[in-house]
């Protein structure tokens, strides 16, 4: 529809992201192209509670969620702006008494590290939602009931990774492992062919499924995407593929 802000869903990356030779510039240039959000709605894989959860309306410390990595990844910083407009208006699309908040909790990385890249100036107000189930039909739904923020010039963005299997990381952005380039082609094949049903039955569906996901914690948010973006799914479109130490990071927009 015309005046709505496009949904996005992004593999977000590692904290090394900010160090690959293509993946920030492809970030920011994708940014460039979205029409400016009044804020960001982001439903990252590094957070699930039930019931759903709304994270800091003020600018908290982020979330440092990993581990083993160089000092200087534990010292980046982004204070964003805190929305506390946008968390009185997705407690009522979502049903009020059923959100809780949780005003201490920060930015995780699945947020912060792509937002990074894209809105370095940390001047666009975020708020981050947890994922309260892993389900796919229910993730449409919590997005379908957030599709309305849309026209309010909200960018909503599902955070996660089209493949995530840590034992199958591998030492360069071209060696892959065949169930890791097998899932993207089957993905890439079935949004092409706007088969929402093959998408919400993907661990059936694709080949490889739960070697390329363990865990569908990273395919989850796409789902949340795919709802608030039901309206445009045949109006979808691919803006960054490849691959990141043996990951799919395969990210589309809708609208």
């Amino acid at each position: 529809m015309a005046g709505q802000m496009p949904v996005l869903y992004l593999s977000h990356g590692a904290p090394p992201l900010a160090d690959h030779p293509r993946w920030p510039g492809e970030l920011a240039a994708w940014s460039r192209e979205l029409p400016r959000p009044t804020a960001v709605l982001m439903i990252s894989a590094h957070w699930e509670a039930a019931p759903i959860a709304l994270g800091a309306t003020t600018t908290v410390p982020l979330i440092y969620d990993f581990g083993g990595f160089p000092q200087r990844y534990y010292q980046v910083r982004y204070a964003a702006p805190g929305a506390p407009e946008l968390a009185d208006k997705v407690r009522k699309l979502l049903g009020g008494g059923g959100v809780v908040d949780v005003p201490d909790r920060g930015l995780d990385h699945g947020a912060y590290v792509p937002l990074k890249e894209m809105y370095p100036e940390a001047d666009v107000p975020v708020l981050q939602l947890s994922m309260p189930t892993l389900d796919p039909q229910r993730l449409m739904q919590v997005g379908r009931r957030l599709a309305p923020l849309r026209a309010e010039g909200v960018l909503i963005v599902g955070s996660g990774f089209f493949t995530h299997n840590l034992r199958a990381i591998t030492t360069g952005d071209e060696h892959v492992y065949n169930f890791t380039a097998e899932f993207d082609d089957w993905g890439r094949e079935t949004l092409a062919a706007h088969d929402l049903d093959a998408l919400l039955d993907f661990e059936n569906k694709a080949p490889a499924a739960h070697l390329a996901h363990p865990r569908t914690d990273h395919f989850a948010p796409l789902f949340v995407a795919l709802g608030a973006g039901a309206d445009d799914f045949t109006n979808q479109r691919t803006v960054i593929d490849g691959f990141w130490l043996g990951m799919a990071r395969r990210s589309i927009q809708l609208g």
